[in-house]
């Protein structure tokens, strides 16, 4: 593969390079205005920005809502248009010689269906940490799930554990948020991200690690923003894709059906130019293979769909509107499924989910705007066993029906006010904001733990443990937040973000502030050199599972003889000591941004995160007696170190990456024992490499126009295996935790997509057919290890993501 993009690159070389050399220039004009057709508004006084990359051209328009950019260097240029709150944002390439028109439409920010930048590449006008995936990514790159947050780890510094969760930035999937559209989308009870969505609605993915804006909260990782498409306004677009199930093939032998994931979506105008109407459903049934299991009992099963409504309103000139309905049931059947654990030692994950979602927009000035929000979230969710016999832990395998029942019924209604002031001056210029956001959780649920035995090597049962009888309960949660900041230009090369949050809830009956300062700073004159930074508290939220602990069924932990006698027993009463209150991290990063050349761009960043007040569990006796504590006295921390690079030529795009990072802290999160699969041993916390700690990451990706109309998108990931513990019969730990390793992680991945068009008499079909690789080289890449040092297999390998192949074809109308 790397001879090919060689191949390709000095074929396209030349001709970029001769454009780079070229000195003639090319001038881009244009108006920008707001409301539909018959009744626009042109906006005078409105910033317009192109940007290739770090290089930059600022004016603002006219009277008339006109703009020109005389001058400009060939290139492919991103307008953006921004007042109040609403923003217009086209990619247009830029020759020597000619004139090009650009009308630009302002529309909310939060929905808006532009590309403003790739994946990998940060935001040049955000002093924090932010990386983009666009849309095209979204659509072309290869994705083995179909889903967008399994497109993530384009993103340096984000990798999926080895749980299978989504890792943002050295933190766990219960630290980080996500929005979609800018509402809450986290689960109330544990705390991570509970929504699915076709990924053919979905415009972009951000991935902010430490956001300086205020408006952000509710987290001490990172936090993921999803945008979704606006609907079209002016014509009917329909899409068709999958409708053709894999196969499921099983040693050679084709058995049943792997997967059926038809989607559609329509969209259209109800009233043109006033209403557009948006519909996607998707239909998953979906079997992921455990490969070192037997043919027939290695396969998880998902089941369900996924159906999302939006509409989009221009109300008048000065008003839109975006309200969306979001609906998610699913059956997991054998989750917990690997090497170690077979079919009838798992559970079923049952979750029904709908959110209802609307925003409403009014500018009130040429540079001022309300914004209002409004989302309600419901979210249930089961927990039940293949049956009820004993659960026994063996040295290499898992007997019996699994040992937790639970039930939990949430929901959560959020409101939000958020204002962007009129531009004041005075020693610069000053872009004020302020909001407000109320939201009340609710949890209803209920929790039950059958006996669970420890078998040793010898064959006979070396522990027991019971529980008592199953619980239920039901709490609430009133949050409240409110934030200030300020965009404060002090000169046309230095701009500093600076806001102050404040957070209250009743569960913690605390109101903690978390002040916020960044700074962008152009070093150079023309721009091409940017040095950004700042430093930023941040608050966590307080998943409902944590203040109902104390009423968790108990547990009593017995040794057993070799007549299966108890000959010990330590009774476990849930407590939580010291108080709850909220988890707190204060973050700083710093970045220095250089355009080496018209084509290339690198960047060196630093970023650190450390946060204390961290949930653990760890029990604690004093001979018959125990506690199991939830506390607050974890710790964690996270260091990165990034050195980026992005070559960009006329038709082809590479992103490299490498990453060396650190991510330290408690092992005992109370999600790994009370979360939708519980484990079953609790041992005493400890601190070490965190499960997804990856030292070093090698990231490369590209996206090219090939020969003959093809789209080819590789993406090569290269990382340090995870780190994993030896432990003995009694799944105690030995020797310091996660001192071990898996074999370093490599997978190239490749999708190759063309366009095809049919003329059907007067109408035209218009298709994307092409395949998809992943794990090309089919490199040994497990995902499960044999950790018992008792065990004959102790420290060998299993469960390898071998090499597949798809195909993919997309019918347009």
């Amino acid at each position: 593969m790397a001879i090919f993009l060689m191949f390709v690159f000095c074929g396209f070389a030349p001709q970029a390079l001769a454009n780079d050399n070229g000195k003639q220039t090319g001038r881009l004009e244009g108006t920008v205005f707001v409301g539909d057709e018959g009744h626009q508004s042109y906006m005078s006084g409105t910033k317009v920005l192109a940007s290739d990359g770090p290089v930059q051209f600022k004016t603002v328009t006219n009277a008339d809502g006109k703009f020109v950019f005389v001058a400009l260097p060939p290139g492919t240029y991103t307008i953006e248009a921004s007042s109040a709150g609403l923003e217009a944002i086209q990619t247009i390439a830029v020759q020597a010689n000619q004139a090009v028109q650009v009308p630009l439409h302002l529309r909310p920010t939060q929905v808006n269906t532009s590309v403003t930048v790739n994946a990998s590449e940060t935001d040049a006008k955000s002093s924090a940490p932010m990386e983009i995936i666009n849309e095209k990514t979204v659509r072309d790159a290869p994705n083995m799930n179909e889903r967008f947050d399994t497109l993530l780890p384009l993103v340096p510094g984000v990798v999926r554990g080895p749980d299978g969760h989504i890792n943002l930035k050295g933190a766990s999937s219960t630290q980080s948020g996500s929005l979609v559209n800018g509402a809450n989308v986290t689960d109330p009870a544990t705390g991570s991200s509970a929504i699915n969505l076709p990924i053919d609605v979905v415009s972009s993915v951000h991935v902010m690690s430490n956001p300086y804006d205020p408006q952000y909260g509710k987290f001490t990782g990172a936090v993921s923003s999803v945008e979704t498409k606006t609907g079209n306004y002016e014509k009917y677009h329909f899409s068709i894709q999958n409708v053709l199930p894999r196969w499921r093939n099983r040693d050679g032998h084709i058995i049943g059906i792997g997967a059926a994931t038809p989607r559609m979506t329509f969209t259209g105008p109800l009233i043109k130019n006033r209403i557009a109407f948006t519909q996607s459903l998707e239909y998953r049934f979906v079997r992921t293979p455990v490969n070192s299991l037997p043919p027939l009992q290695r396969d998880t099963t998902l089941q369900g769909y996924n159906s999302y409504t939006q509409f989009d309103l221009n109300l008048s000139s000065r008003q839109t509107a975006t309200v969306s309905f979001v609906v998610y049931p699913q059956k997991l059947k054998y989750m917990g499924l690997d090497t170690f654990t077979p079919q009838p030692a798992t559970a079923d994950f049952h979750q029904r989910g709908y959110q209802i979602y609307g925003q409403h927009r009014y500018v009130t000035g040429p540079e001022s705007a309300l914004v209002s929000q409004l989302s309600y979230k419901r979210y249930d969710a089961d927990v039940t066993a293949q049956s009820d016999d004993p659960y026994q832990l063996l040295i290499d395998t898992t007997n019996g029906g699994f040992f937790n029942r639970q039930g939990r019924r949430t929901y959560r209604l959020e409101g939000n006010e958020s204002y962007e002031f009129s531009p004041r001056h005075f020693l610069g210029t000053h872009q004020m904001r302020a909001g407000l956001n109320y939201a009340y959780a609710s949890y209803d649920g209920r929790e039950a733990f059958l006996p669970v035995e420890i078998i040793g090597v010898s064959g006979a049962p070396i522990e027991r443990i019971h529980f008592t009888d199953a619980s239920s309960f039901n709490i609430s949660q009133n949050e409240t937040s409110w934030f200030l900041s300020d965009r404060w230009a002090l000169s046309q090369r230095i701009t500093f973000d600076l806001g102050m949050r404040f957070d209250s809830d009743t569960i913690t009956g605390s109101t903690n502030v978390a002040p916020r300062a960044g700074f962008l700073l152009a070093l150079t004159n023309d721009g091409r050199t940017l040095l950004k930074g700042g430093v930023g508290m941040f608050y966590d939220r307080v998943p409902l599972i944590i203040p109902i602990f104390k009423e968790l069924p108990n547990r009593t932990v017995s040794l057993l003889d070799t007549n299966g006698q108890a000959s010990s027993s330590i009774s476990y009463v849930n407590q939580i000591t010291g108080g709850l209150r909220n988890p707190q991290s204060t973050s700083w990063s710093i970045a220095l941004e250089r355009q080496v050349l018209e084509s290339l761009t690198l960047r060196v960043a630093y970023e650190q995160r450390n946060t204390s007040k961290v949930f653990v569990v760890s029990p604690t006796s004093n001979g018959s007696s125990g506690i199991l504590a939830l506390s607050n006295y974890g710790r964690d921390s996270y260091r990165e170190l990034q050195v980026a690079g992005r070559y960009k030529l006329s038709r082809i795009t590479l992103n490299s990456s490498y990453v060396h990072s650190r991510a330290y802290g408690n092992l005992n999160d109370p999600s790994l024992f009370f979360g939708n699969y519980p484990q079953a041993v609790i041992p005493p916390d400890a601190r070490a490499r965190l499960p997804f700690d990856v030292p070093n990451r090698f990231l490369t990706w590209g996206d090219i126009e090939g020969p003959w109309k093809l789209s080819l998108l590789p993406v090569y990931d290269l990382h340090t295996g995870f780190p994993y513990s030896a432990k003995n019969e009694f799944r105690e730990y030995v020797g310091p935790p996660n001192n071990r390793r898996y074999p370093w992680f490599s997978s190239l991945d490749l999708q190759v997509l063309r366009p095809v068009s049919l003329h059907l008499g007067e109408r035209h079909l218009h298709m994307r057919a092409g395949f998809s690789v992943f794990n090309v080289f089919n490199h040994f890449n497990p995902r499960d290890v044999q950790n018992v040092e008792e065990s004959t297999l102790f420290g060998d390998f299993f469960n390898n993501a071998w090499r597949e192949y798809r195909g993919k074809l997309v019918f347009q109308f």
